[in-house]
């Protein structure tokens, strides 16, 4: 009973105070969710997290919008960011988790780990007297052991394999920053022809590809095969500066415009005096997981007629997120406009409010439909056709950007077997074994990567070894898929050893040498069918 006679007249006040709002302020929405909130908080029968509870109404509201606005906590908000800012503070390694151990991949030139002598091929078991190794722990969790503040240390123990012995080392590393880099690989396909890999767009994004053009021209390069399968976006500034290195000075690159927003267009303006690539023949790689910064940069060089796109239709990710921070550490990234290309393109593809479960199946409907092994079960809409700038081909928009040149997709090779051997791990599991068993003989056999390139075979036997660890670990072979999908597994176990032996543009270089967008890309970059794509109708 006392409690009741406590909780009544707070109850009649609240109910007051409804009728007062209702009458002075016709109930605004913003005093009828702060006054729910209040009355949950103070009258809910049981305990409550009032933090979460409000984290979840926001969640809720932004859920009802656009499929891109969202709410992080402070720790989400990190994660989220740390990618794109160009450089952490931690000791300086590339990994991978094989069977719950932690296993050095590559040091970073100069970095903490390379300087107080930790190799390639090392396993961390332990980080500051706590065990990583066999633990089941996730790769983030393990990063908040290794990262930390600037001139912090942190003691690891290493389990080291050589000379067909195995020991421990202790190793106390200084943190210090660390680069996050964007540009996968760049290298000379052949003597005239370049190529670049960004798997997103960051700070330093353009930087990087600065000095890969310069590195790329100084060899002989005339021109560039551009890679943006896969790459998800970042920021809009770094897509605008790389497109500076294509386009003139003063080209509109993109624009964004909302209801709340008017119309602000970005152009480019190149640090140099012009372009570092203004002229020759550029193709651009996309498929249909290339989002955001991805699609503003294939669609203005679209647009512009300066290059090629090939492969197949981008994600259709057009909506400009704008950040609002809180106090505490947390963010809303909200919706605020579109992207259009230099042609007036809407990049973003269609949606229904609230209906993220169908936007987010999109991509697989796009595969049942045939979109992605077959052109002609594309539907391209007339009323959305507009012509390029400079040339006045016809393009289409309605979400993502449409290649010059459809390349399907080419799924002969995989299988189930193929699936499920990749899923147990079983598939780098083998790679690194075989590294640690064989890097010197490597290295001793094959003194560059284009050597390895060139003469390295994964033979029966090895394929032999990897189907009976599949085998331990529950795959059971099945003949005729192992056979089928053999190339797959030929060129993913070559990627991955020379990856671990040479560097990550070692593993692009043997992927695409398999992978049909490059083969097309690096056909048309070669041939007249080039000219008469980048030509104006008859």
């Amino acid at each position: 009973m006392k409690k009741r006679t406590i909780y009544i007249p707070l109850l009649m006040a609240l109910i007051a105070g409804a009728g007062l709002l209702r009458a002075q302020m016709q109930m605004q929405p913003q005093h009828k969710l702060a006054m729910a909130e209040s009355a949950i908080s103070q009258l809910y029968v049981d305990t409550l997290n009032e933090e979460k509870l409000v984290e979840s109404a926001i969640k809720g509201m932004l859920e009802d919008l656009d499929p891109h606005s969202s709410y992080s906590n402070p720790q989400e908000t990190k994660e989220l960011n740390e990618p794109l800012e160009g450089n952490f503070s931690g000791i300086g390694i590339t990994f991978n988790m094989n069977k719950d151990t932690l296993y050095v991949i590559s040091t970073v030139a100069g970095g903490p780990s390379e300087r107080v002598g930790v190799l390639a091929g090392d396993r961390i078991i332990s980080v500051n007297d706590t065990s990583i190794a066999g633990v089941k722990m996730k790769n983030s969790d393990i990063m908040k052991r290794l990262r930390g503040p600037k001139g912090t240390n942190v003691d690891v123990k290493v389990l080291r394999r050589a000379a067909g012995q195995t020991d421990t080392v202790d190793f106390r590393i200084t943190r210090a920053d660390i680069p996050i880099y964007s540009v996968d690989a760049a290298y000379m396909v052949d003597p005239e022809t370049g190529y670049i890999r960004i798997n997103k767009f960051a700070a330093d994004t353009h930087k990087e590809m600065a000095a890969a053009l310069k590195d790329l021209k100084k060899k002989g390069m005339k021109s560039l095969i551009l890679d943006l399968v896969d790459n998800g976006g970042g920021y809009l500034n770094a897509a605008v500066d790389i497109l500076g290195e294509f386009l003139e000075p003063g080209k509109l690159a993109v624009y964004t415009e909302g209801n709340k927003s008017p119309r602000f267009d970005f152009k480019t303006d190149p640090q140099g005096s012009k372009p570092l690539f203004g002229d020759g023949r550029l193709v651009v790689m996309v498929n249909q997981y290339s989002a955001s910064a991805s699609e503003i940069t294939s669609g203005a060089i679209q647009d512009w007629d300066r290059g090629v796109i090939v492969g197949r239709r981008t994600y259709g990710k057009g909506l400009v997120q704008r950040p609002i921070p809180f106090p505490d550490g947390s963010m809303i990234r909200l919706t605020v406009a579109h992207y259009y290309t230099p042609t007036g393109r809407d990049i973003q593809k269609p949606y229904v409010k609230g209906d993220q479960k169908a936007y987010a199946m999109d991509i697989l409907d796009r595969y049942n439909h045939g979109e992605l092994m077959h052109q002609d079960s594309i539907k391209y809409i007339d009323s959305l056709k507009v012509n390029t700038l400079r040339l006045n081909r016809p393009i289409y928009g309605g979400g993502g950007i449409s290649p010059d040149k459809f390349v399907p997709l080419d799924t002969t090779e995989f299988t189930k077997y193929y699936r499920d051997v990749q899923a147990k791990g079983c598939i780098n599991q083998f790679a690194i074994n075989f590294v640690d068993e064989n890097r010197k003989a490597i290295l001793a056999k094959y003194k560059t990567d284009d050597d390895f390139l060139a003469r390295f075979k994964v033979t029966p036997d090895m394929l032999d070894q990897l189907y009976a660890m599949a085998e331990k670990e529950g795959v059971a072979k099945n003949e005729e898929e192992a056979e089928r999908s053999r190339p797959l597994f030929e060129m993913i176990v070559k990627g991955l050893i020379g990856r671990d032996v040479y560097d990550q543009a070692t593993y692009f270089k043997v992927f695409n040498e398999h992978d049909p967008i490059f083969k097309e890309a690096y056909r048309l970059i070669k041939s007249s069918d080039y000219n008469q794509l980048l030509s104006a109708p008859q």
